[in-house]
């Protein structure tokens, strides 16, 4: 009987879509106003039937809410039962190439903060985490490595750690000031075997399987779409290659958005280790550090499953 509730909230047309687009991202409820061009009110009604049957779920960003595909329970589980029925459609497939439209107009704005903050940077960082030794925290059990790979480098504070333990090091980031840094902080030493790659996480310009470890660090809640980059990290991976990332547990500082230019405050520890799992890793290790302001960060070391 309680499979009647999940066929009545996909018996309308636009629950259908709106489905379709959350299972691929996460939106505003205006951005989807903007996607299926309907009332918001509209809208809004929809998604409200999907979160009371437990398909749906809305996450607070200050005054916004954000949606998304329930992480788990039996809601989620009716979904990926029929979801095989939402391919090859015309209607569905268009609805997806907005979205996508939607998430990369978002980009820019990031990329402009960073661009304008580039020469601050480490200073800036530095009033985030205090005394926190953060290269010291990611490494601290790190092997050695033929090749890796800092994504959302910056201007290269990691990888001067990272040259420790791989003998090729990559930087990849997609602000060309940064960059520049980047390139400073090596240059001045003579670097080798350092290459710095512009570049975005979502698209990275690595080959498939190039690198043995990656590492992330406090560059996830700056990316519109966290758990399709993940994905992208997986391909760029050797198979049993290691992930090692740093970010911030779910936290109320609503001055890191005005501030640093953060898109997303914070992710619960069991969200990013679903992410985790369902692009391919195995989460050998998660730890926890509580830093200044009420900040708690969190750093997990996963492996690719082979």
């Amino acid at each position: 009987m309680d499979n009647i509730i999940y066929f009545k909230a996909l018996s309308d047309e636009t629950r259908i879509r709106l489905v379709n687009i959350l299972l691929h991202h996460d939106l505003k409820v205006g951005e989807l106003v903007s996607v299926l061009d309907m009332g918001q009110s509209r809208i809004s009604r929809h998604l409200k039937i999907l979160a009371d049957a437990g398909m749906a779920k809305c996450l607070k960003e200050g005054v916004w809410g954000i949606y998304s595909i329930a992480d788990t329970g039996p809601g989620r589980d009716f979904i990926e039962a029929v979801r095989y029925l939402f391919q090859e459609d015309p209607v569905l497939e268009d609805d997806l190439k907005g979205a996508l439209q939607i998430i990369e107009s978002r980009s820019p704005g990031t990329m402009k903060f960073f661009n304008n903050i580039a020469s601050r940077w480490d200073l800036l960082k530095r009033e985030i985490l205090g005394p926190f030794d953060l290269s010291r925290a990611i490494f601290r059990q790190a092997g050695t490595y033929d090749v890796g790979v800092d994504l959302g480098c910056g201007t290269g504070e990691l990888l001067e750690a990272m040259k420790s333990h791989a003998k090729q090091v990559i930087g990849v980031d997609s602000s060309a000031r940064m960059l520049e840094e980047a390139r400073k902080r090596f240059f001045s030493q003579n670097g080798k075997n350092v290459d710095i790659r512009l570049g975005e996480i979502e698209h990275l310009p690595l080959g498939d399987r190039e690198a043995d470890l990656a590492v992330i660090s406090l560059v996830l809640h700056y990316l519109a779409d966290p758990p399709a980059a993940l994905f992208e990290v997986a391909r760029i991976l050797k198979p049993g290659g290691e992930l090692i990332m740093a970010e911030f547990d779910r936290h109320e500082q609503h001055s890191l958005k005005t501030v640093y230019g953060v898109n997303w405050l914070g992710f619960k520890r069991e969200s990013i280790e679903n992410w985790l799992e369902k692009s391919g890793f195995a989460v050998r290790r998660a730890q926890s550090y509580n830093l200044s302001k009420g900040l708690k960060l969190n750093i997990f070391q996963a492996d690719l499953n082979s």
